[in-house]
């Protein structure tokens, strides 16, 4: 019976620990979402492939086809994590990315359409801040979780300068859509680990102090939201090319392939990824979209909420937020609902950084909710 007892255990029984306490309905949505991502560069890959100049009219549908098979990788590959693990995986993440986020600055590296975000690797660009992310979100839970042990420790304060670390290199790049993500996921993440009301007010009090100090130095949030506020006095050709789209898919689409507009729509194939399913498959498909992100995300958070551990709780609720929260802002922007910003709808845009830091994610979500190596209530 000891030597049963002291046996550690085999590789079997950690997968089948894994198997069991897996959420297989969240895991099989996000697949979803991926099979439905390289549909939809099927449609958008060609046309957008020709516009950029590539002799390969399926160049996105390759890249997408091996992303998504990374993507799968990387999700279930974290998802077998145990949650001190988890934790460990999130710091090497943390601190790598934002090495190389600082490094791309320093270096003065040229960047795309005046932003400073990426860095070669071989063939491939890396977008450091996709994962930098999710990161983040996972120290921070972890860090404020540390008060309930040690009460008299700093861990606040050292969140908040990891914090503003991240958030001041996301703003040099700069990249301001980015930033308001994180600091919606990390106030979030702040306040189910206990967030006072005088850090509530902290917080409301710079955002709104930085959001008119954004607006007052960068041309381009300053053209985004004036243009959103008073359309008919500035260029929305993107926002009324993506409208028409939408519109002209009616109920159920034109059909798959015979959409007009992704021709001469910029970013078709990324941050207006869904006005070309618009188009093609109606508003009914669309729809169905939202819906599977949505069961995602309530799914992750219900999960989220009955755990008794406050480090996974908080850093779960952080990590579905994170993921929910893209998922809105790019479909609010195609629907003319948010100003414009350059922002990847999770697992359907193409991209390479921002599949697999989505992936990263929620593999990260799903080993914290991961139920065996957790106590719930109930």
């Amino acid at each position: 019976m000891v030597e049963v007892a002291l046996r550690p255990r085999s590789a079997t029984g950690r997968f089948l620990e894994w198997h069991r306490g897996l959420d297989w309905p969240i895991l099989m949505a996000a697949i979803l979402l991926l099979c439905a991502g390289l549909l939809m560069s099927l449609a958008a890959g060609p046309p957008a492939a020709e516009r950029l100049g590539y002799s390969d009219s399926f160049y996105f549908v390759k890249r997408q086809a091996m992303f998504v098979g990374a993507a799968v990788i990387v999700m279930v590959g974290t998802s077998l994590l145990e949650r001190v693990w988890a934790r460990r995986l999130a710091a090497l993440v943390f601190i790598g990315a934002l090495s190389l986020m600082a490094f791309i600055l320093i270096s003065g590296q040229d960047g795309v359409k005046g932003a400073q975000r990426w860095i070669r690797l071989g063939g491939f660009g890396l977008q450091p801040s996709e994962f930098v992310k999710p990161a983040l979100i996972v120290l921070t839970g972890w860090l404020l979780a540390q008060r309930q042990m040690y009460p008299k420790g700093p861990w606040a304060a050292i969140t908040l300068v990891f914090f503003c670390v991240t958030l001041g290199l996301l703003l040099l790049q700069p990249d301001v859509g980015q930033s308001a993500l994180l600091t919606a996921a990390f106030i979030v993440t702040f306040f189910v680990s206990g967030l006072p009301w005088r850090w509530a007010a902290v917080f409301a009090g710079g955002g709104a102090a930085l959001s008119g100090l954004l607006y007052a130095t960068l041309p381009h949030v300053r053209f985004r939201i004036n243009s959103f506020i008073n359309p008919t006095d500035y260029d929305t050709y993107q926002i009324d090319k993506a409208a028409e789209a939408i519109g002209r898919g009616g109920l159920f689409g034109v059909g798959p392939g015979e959409g007009k507009i992704k021709s001469s729509l910029p970013d078709a194939h990324t941050d207006f990824i869904y006005a070309v399913l618009g188009e093609e498959f109606g508003y009914i498909a669309a729809a169905g979209l939202i819906f599977i992100f949505g069961f995602i995300v309530w799914k992750g958070l219900r999960a989220a909420a009955r755990l008794h551990d406050p480090y996974p709780r908080a850093a779960a609720t952080g990590l579905f937020t994170l993921f929910g929260l893209q998922a809105v802002i790019n479909i609010a922007v195609n629907v003319s609902l948010i100003p414009p910003k350059g922002m990847t709808l999770p697992f359907i845009s193409s991209g390479g950084s921002s599949m697999l830091g989505i992936a990263l994610t929620l593999g990260l979500a799903l080993a914290l909710i991961r139920r065996g190596h957790t106590s719930v209530k109930g």
